[in-house]
């Protein structure tokens, strides 16, 4: 589990295609710090297993599922990475409920500089918009966020100067892909709700 604050901006330091898959080499020396074989780091918001740490370079393999889900099959070797450790159950939760898997990607469809921050609006799959409110939470590339707007077209969420500084998010422009996980207690909820008769999934 994680919490969506994201620990340090990595770097892809390869990438090995595989017939249904491919292999990660990602540079990040915080999150490398005590990386262990079978450990877990979130690349972008999505939870990977550690398979070799070489110094300051931990490997991971990506499924094609997790490919086909998320925007991994984009990155090169140069590209940017937000990363995060698993959370430790004596940390403080600072951002949200993150696991790591992402429900869908959106694309970052516009960017409005403010004073003090930036209104960024991305677009948001249809089937993941039930579980999206404003003032409620999501993850998006890995980072905890706090929704301050939806409409028909997407969600909008004000950055502050830390997390476009900090995070892929500052260079992300319109276009740009992104991973998407919503909160998984609405998913629980909504499903508990229908379990009982009290509501219907559409």
């Amino acid at each position: 589990m994680f919490t969506g604050i994201v620990e340090e901006l990595g770097e892809i330091a390869a990438v090995e295609p595989l017939a249904d898959s491919a292999r990660l080499s990602v540079r990040g020396e915080v999150v490398t710090s005590d990386a262990v074989h079978g450990g877990s780091i979130a690349v972008n918001g999505v939870c990977l297993t550690v398979v070799d740490v070489e110094g300051d370079v931990f490997t991971a393999d990506v499924m094609k599922e997790t490919l086909d889900r998320s925007c991994l099959g984009v990155l090169v070797p140069g590209s940017r990475v937000n990363l995060e450790r698993a959370v430790r159950a004596d940390q403080r939760l600072g951002g949200h409920i993150v696991q790591g898997h992402v429900d869908g990607t959106g694309v970052v469809l516009s960017r409005e500089p403010a004073e003090h921050w930036e209104i960024v609006r991305i677009s948001l799959p249809a089937v993941l918009d039930r579980y999206v409110v404003e003032k409620g939470s999501i993850a998006v590339d890995g980072v905890s966020l706090t929704v301050s707007g939806v409409d028909s077209g997407g969600f909008a969420v004000s950055l502050i100067p830390t997390t476009l500084d900090l995070t892929t998010l500052g260079r992300k422009q319109p276009g740009d892909p992104v991973n998407l996980e919503v909160d998984v207690i609405a998913k629980y909820v909504e499903k508990l709700i229908g379990a009982h008769g009290l509501g219907t999934r559409p």
